[in-house]
């Protein structure tokens, strides 16, 4: 690990400095049951030949599976490949996602949903972001790619200026911290990352018209190289280190992203993968009631 930076979390909000420390923790690729729990359901355990191991998740009519990180974060950058299930996977939503352990009325969260398709139809990435126990933030994408073909790498990058979501290192959403307007933000909780196969079809696949075809199970969804950098809680104070891969996630970039190439990958995502923006419902939000942060820079 490089030498830490020590930085003190002054820039967050009053009410979010409680009797906290955090330290620097990073988890490389590799061993991925050294970084996560295989917590329920049926799974599998690749071990590749250069000592790289694959979680596969499995769903059939009986139960779904999932596994979680052993470590908890506040402030991460979460990067992890995943490989969906292939073939008819209507019904079936492969989740990744940041969750706080605390109540569930103030819970915060960060979600990263696949939604299966009829064989032949692009999946479906469905985004939403909790804060305090509020959600409804969603937003939708077409992947661009056959994600059941190969592994893709997707990101969560979470720090105290903002949310960004990344896909093979492309920025496609961001949730920025505009808590001094009075948007809840998710700054006090520390969250742990879920891997999570289920059936879902009353919903999932064209709002629930198209049903999981049973025939087809089990399905199976694949994940490997875990990799998160992130300030994990203990202790008396909130303090950080440097990044030891040498990123600028906790300043609010995106390793190898400037400024100018971040905001052009999210207008590209904007204008051509984008099918469902909250921000822009304006049957489920009449006569401009937006939410605040809709109209904020």
């Amino acid at each position: 690990m490089a030498p830490a930076r020590a930085r003190l979390l002054a820039c967050l909000p009053a009410l979010t400095m409680m009797a906290a420390a955090v330290s620097w923790v990073a988890a490389g690729g590799g061993r991925i049951t050294d970084q996560v729990d295989i917590l329920w359901g049926p799974t599998q355990l690749i071990n590749g030949s250069d000592g790289d191991q694959t979680i596969g998740l499995s769903l059939d009519r009986v139960m779904g599976s999932g596994f979680r990180s052993k470590s908890s974060y506040l402030f991460a950058r979460i990067d992890i490949d995943i490989k969906l299930v292939a073939g008819n996977s209507a019904g079936t939503v492969t989740t990744v996602y940041l969750i706080s352990e605390g109540q569930w009325k103030i819970h915060d969260e960060i979600d990263l949903e696949f939604l299966g398709n009829v064989t032949g139809e692009p999946y479906t990435l469905h985004t939403n972001i909790f804060a305090n126990g509020s959600g409804g933030r969603e937003v939708q994408y077409r992947l661009w790619f056959d994600p059941t073909q190969d592994f893709h790498t997707y990101s969560i990058i979470w720090n105290s200026e903002q949310i960004l979501i990344l896909v093979d290192n492309m920025a496609i959403r961001q949730f920025k911290n505009h808590w001094d307007a009075g948007v809840p933000f998710p700054v006090y909780q520390p969250m742990r990352l879920n891997g999570v196969l289920w059936d879902a079809d009353d919903w999932a696949t064209q709002g629930g018209r198209v049903k999981t075809d049973w025939s087809q199970a089990p399905f199976t969804a694949y994940f490997r190289n875990y990799r998160a950098s992130g300030c994990q809680p203990s202790g008396v104070a909130w303090e950080c280190g440097q990044d030891p891969s040498g990123g600028d996630w906790f300043d609010g970039g995106a390793a190898g992203l400037d400024d100018v190439r971040q905001q052009q990958q999210l207008r590209e995502a904007q204008e051509r993968y984008t099918i469902y923006d909250y921000c822009t419902d304006s049957a489920r939000f009449p006569d401009g009631g937006f939410p605040k942060e809709c109209g904020l820079p």
